[in-house]
């Protein structure tokens, strides 16, 4: 059964493949802004807004203003995701891009510390709040939206292409920021940092154009025309399905590897081992590359053998290899950390990173699936976003000081593997009975249904 079709015809590829590739679009170009504020945050935010501290507290300070984010997320969910089951997927989806488009927009124009004093810092921690908000509706809304047009049988792989967008929006925030990086400290610290958000002008215009051509999808659209919308989507959310949404708080929590990765080992390996600024962010661009290969295929194979186990393994694989990136990091090796970080970040990681818009989105049904992906991810991912914060609390002294960041890591990460093989397996559950009490029959005979 194909999810879609076409005016008065037969099914069709030609929807589905318009909106994976709009979502693609729309997540490269919101997360571009939200990842613009992890560079800064670990490159720059400490100097220019945290002035008055020592150099270890300006960068915990800076790291935390990143994780606040992650906060307003949660409610961000419950607001956005409440209106996307019940106004639809689009119209969220672009409130959600001039959102974080005008938030980040006003973050280049803030004057620094040494300019205005402490409403420097607090003007920063709003505008990263409205990213928060923003953030918690982005990719739930694209992942419902484009799981809702695939085609069944191959819903992971049309699926997986929203955090490809992901993936090419840190690439293109990262290669923005690398010349911005290689400036002499007196223009990076006073006009060069704002480059990157200011450009966030011509990401909103784009992305604006992109989201207004997506269609509605034909699943909401039946809900609407059975009014059987939900009045209150996040009471029959937590009536209904609170296990799916525990299990996505925890399978979340895999999302600890990438902002230790991309945020704190940015700013420990810069700034406390003094590595090459420049360097350490093609570390980040090629890893991202090599994602942008393998998301898609790890979807793809996710749709012939299942969600849980190719999330297994990126999680658990994760978890192991954490330790020898940050082994190589504190030899300051960048041959070792290029190839750790590949191999963690590229292609091990991108198996669960791939897949968990599919395997959440596939454990609710059409009438809350919007908010239960938001407020699972989100709370999984608000208790992940202070990861770097914690790690640069308690970081080590010496040769072997990465070992409880390591840990913390990779516990996260085991967290969220070992959760992923209580779902059930829904790959070949038809897009109709995902989340209902029909998508419990054995496989075999759902398939022969």
């Amino acid at each position: 059964m194909t999810s879609t079709t076409a005016a008065g015809g037969p099914p069709t590829d030609r929807v589905p493949r318009k909106a994976a590739l709009a979502s693609f679009v729309g997540s490269m170009l919101e997360y571009y802004d939200f990842f613009i504020y992890g560079s800064a945050a670990g490159l720059v935010f400490p100097t220019v807004f945290f002035a008055d501290s020592d150099p270890a507290t300006a960068t915990l300070l800076s790291l935390a203003t990143f994780g606040v984010a992650y906060v307003a997320r949660p409610l961000g969910a419950v607001i956005i995701g409440h209106f996307g089951d019940k106004l639809g997927r689009k119209k969220m989806l672009v409130l959600t891009l001039l959102l974080m488009g005008v938030s980040t927009f006003l973050i280049g124009l803030l004057p620094s510390y040494a300019a205005i004093g402490v409403a420097a810092p607090i003007l920063l921690v709003v505008l990263r709040v409205l990213q928060g908000l923003s953030a918690a509706g982005e990719q739930s809304g694209a992942n419902s939206l484009t799981l809702e047009h695939a085609p069944e049988g191959r819903r992971g792989f049309f699926t997986s292409f929203t955090l490809s967008g992901t993936q090419a929006g840190l690439i293109l925030a990262t290669l923005v920021f690398i010349p911005v990086a290689a400036l002499p400290d007196e223009q990076l610290f006073s006009w060069g940092w704002r480059i990157p958000f200011f450009l966030s002008a011509v990401v909103v215009a784009v992305g604006y154009w992109v989201r207004r051509t997506l269609p509605e999808t034909p699943e909401f659209e039946k809900v609407e025309q059975n009014h059987a919308v939900a009045k209150l989507p996040v009471a029959v959310l937590f009536r209904d399905h609170w296990p799916s949404v525990l299990r996505v708080i925890l399978c979340a929590l895999v999302s600890v590897v990438s902002t230790v990765v991309a945020t704190w080992a940015l700013a420990w390996a810069t700034g406390d081992l003094g590595l090459e600024r420049a360097t350490f962010l093609w570390v980040i661009v090629a890893a991202n590359v090599v994602a942008l290969g393998a998301i898609p295929m790890w979807a793809r194979l996710s749709d012939r053998i299942g969600r849980r186990p190719v999330f297994a393994f990126g999680a658990l694989g994760s978890a192991v290899l954490i330790f020898p990136f940050l082994w190589a990091v504190a030899q300051g090796n960048f041959t070792l950390i290029f190839v750790f970080g590949l191999l963690l970040s590229g292609v091990v990681y991108s198996a669960a990173n791939g897949v968990w818009p599919t395997l959440y989105g596939e454990m609710f049904d059409t009438r809350v699936r919007y908010s239960g992906m938001a407020i699972g991810t989100q709370i999984g991912f608000a208790l992940g976003g202070f990861s770097p914060t914690i790690a640069a609390a308690i970081v080590g002294d010496g040769p072997n000081g990465w070992l409880p960041v390591a840990f913390l890591t990779a516990g996260a990460a085991t967290v969220a593997g070992l959760c992923a093989l209580t779902a059930r397996e829904t790959a070949h559950v038809p897009l109709a009975r995902l989340g209902t009490p029909a998508a419990r029959v054995p496989e075999r005979e759902t398939l022969a249904a």
